[in-house]
């Protein structure tokens, strides 16, 4: 791309009206099935990896305007995260949020989704890692939109 015809901006949103915006993403973590069954059996030494999820999808929710630089800072009036299980080699999360704006929140849900597996991850690593350090099995998987509402 020719140097002169690059540019970034913000999309202007002053004209348009505040409504109730609701997002909900998912998306899930592959782990070894033996790291599945020691969150099952609450045997994690770092703690529960869901409940500090949680409260790490929360607050990437809020944050998501410093993480994305175009993406407006916007009154979020609410975020649900849930997270658990899924079978026997995967979690998943699952954030649901709202907020009273000129804008969606389907950026604030898919981060939301995304730090809480990466939390996830960073809870359970030290039973992921093989015997070189590497991580061969453990990946995140299918983070998307799952819905996006606009109630005027």
């Amino acid at each position: 791309m020719d140097e002169g015809k690059q540019h970034v901006r913000m999309v202007d949103i002053s004209g348009k009206k505040h409504v109730l915006r609701i997002a909900e993403a998912y998306g899930r973590l592959k782990l070894k099935r033996e790291t599945i069954e020691r969150i099952r059996r609450g045997n994690v030494e770092k703690g529960n990896p869901f409940l500090i999820a949680k409260i790490a999808a929360i607050n990437a929710a809020k944050m998501t305007p410093l993480l994305l630089p175009l993406c407006h800072p916007i009154p979020i009036t609410h975020v649900n995260a849930e997270c658990g299980v899924e079978d026997d080699e995967h979690v998943y999360c699952r954030v649901r949020v709202k907020a009273e704006a000129k804008t969606g929140v389907e950026m604030e849900a898919l981060t939301a989704v995304a730090v809480a597996l990466l939390n996830i991850w960073d809870v359970v690593k030290m039973y992921e890692k093989d015997e070189k350090g590497q991580y061969p099995e453990t990946q995140i998987e299918l983070v998307k939109v799952v819905e996006k509402l606009k109630l005027e």
